[in-house]
């Protein structure tokens, strides 16, 4: 397949162009960590933006930087770390997942498929934290849209659009994101052997208390195990504090108060608290190579008091694993190989539960045969189709990766 490698914004213009003209598709990607997210479409040439990188503007002060897409999500959160700050948004990396090296997804990516780590909960989504972008439609048109502080009117939120479309609508060249100071320490409160159900109940009184809770999940004690041999035998529910040291205790404390009913809650400090929630945030008990590398991988997202539902009910009808994140509302299905990967329990839970469910790994016939996102009718359809060649009317931009004919 041709790879084109723009070096700069008007090359890739130009390479939009050419395809648009010639009547080819694109497949769209960074450093290529999450190439097989998504259906496996046909394509006739890849637009490789992994040599668009380097910041191009970061001012501590006022909370702002800028990068050119293709730029090592690394590389930034080094140069924040450095200053004190952080991406609060938490971006997840997919690569151990996919069977990809860990730490080469690009700022580019994370925005393009809205990656949002535990502290969603409290921070909010990666679209939440995009304050500006620059990018080429499928038309071959550079636009602007943002800008460089919190609030700006500039017409229609594009930012809030082009974050998860998946690089379906237009291939981004800089991105201008918000920075946030990183909290002094953290610590997690663990309560043991609690039910899924109980377990729910627990993180949504832990979530509606004074204590400014910035992650809450529940693993079994299978999966616990994997991030740690001291989590392994029982099931853990996880609950992150952040901020100053003294804040940190006396919340940790009045925490522990609070969830008393449930049982007796131990401490984890930070230097076991870090690598704790980077494992969930990045799914690791269930990475490729692992004990689970070979099952069928599902994301659901439902409301957090519907978590345990959606476990208890997709348990009864495939053989899974689990591991919830967002106090319950993200949902990681790890499926036992079969024919149509759990496929048909996860729908059915979904529509009857409430939410929307994402194949996250599977082999590349069984993405070409079933749903990878949540499938559209009606209206929906029909805006989705509107946008799609609003921006890309020839269907130049990784068409028919997120569903088929769009």
């Amino acid at each position: 397949m041709t790879v084109l490698s723009p070096r700069n914004p008007d090359e890739v213009e130009q390479a939009v162009l050419w395809a648009a003209g010639a009547g080819k598709a694109l497949e769209v990607i960074g450093r290529g960590t999450k190439r097989s997210l998504g259906r496996p479409a046909q394509w006739d040439a890849t637009l490789d933006l992994s040599a668009l990188t380097g910041v191009t503007l970061y001012e501590p002060d006022e909370l702002v930087l800028s990068a050119k897409a293709g730029t090592p999500l690394a590389e930034i959160e080094a140069l924040c770390a450095a200053n004190g700050q952080e991406l609060a948004f938490e971006p997840m990396d997919y690569g151990p997942l996919l069977g990809v090296a860990a730490g080469r997804g690009t700022i580019g990516g994370a925005l393009a498929v809205n990656a949002s780590g535990p502290r969603r909960i409290k921070a909010g989504a990666a679209r939440d934290h995009l304050l500006g972008l620059t990018a080429v439609s499928g038309r071959g048109e550079t636009f602007k849209t943002g800008g460089r502080v919190v609030k700006n009117v500039t017409g229609y939120d594009l930012c809030k659009l082009m974050a998860g479309s998946w690089g379906t609508l237009a291939a981004m060249t800089e991105v201008t994101v918000k920075t946030l100071p990183r909290a002094e320490t953290e610590a997690s409160v663990v309560l043991a052997g609690l039910a899924a159900t109980v377990a729910g109940d627990a993180m949504a009184a832990a979530m509606g208390s004074a204590y400014d809770v910035s992650g809450a999940a529940h693993l079994p004690g299978s999966v616990a195990g994997r991030i740690s041999a001291d989590l392994g035998g029982r099931s853990v529910t996880v609950l992150r504090l952040e901020g100053v040291g003294p804040s940190v205790v006396h919340r940790r404390d009045g925490l522990c108060a609070l969830l008393r009913p449930f049982g007796t809650a131990s401490v984890i400090e930070e230097s076991l608290s870090r690598p704790l929630w980077r494992a969930v945030r990045d799914s690791l008990p269930f990475a490729a190579g692992g004990p689970s590398g070979e099952r069928v991988l599902w994301r659901l997202s439902t409301a957090p008091s519907g978590g345990a539902g959606l476990v208890e009910r997709i348990g009864r009808a495939v053989d899974a694993e689990f591991m919830q994140d967002w106090a319950g509302g993200l949902v990681w299905v790890a499926v036992a190989p079969t024919q149509d990967g759990g496929t048909a329990a996860v729908r059915a839970t979904i529509a009857a539960c409430g939410g929307h469910a994402t194949l996250v790994r599977a082999p590349a016939a069984l993405r070409a045969a079933v749903a990878v996102f949540e499938p559209q009718t009606g209206n929906l359809t029909a805006l989705t189709k509107r946008i799609k060649d609003g921006f890309d009317p020839k269907g130049v931009l990784n068409p028919g990766r997120m569903w088929a004919g769009i």
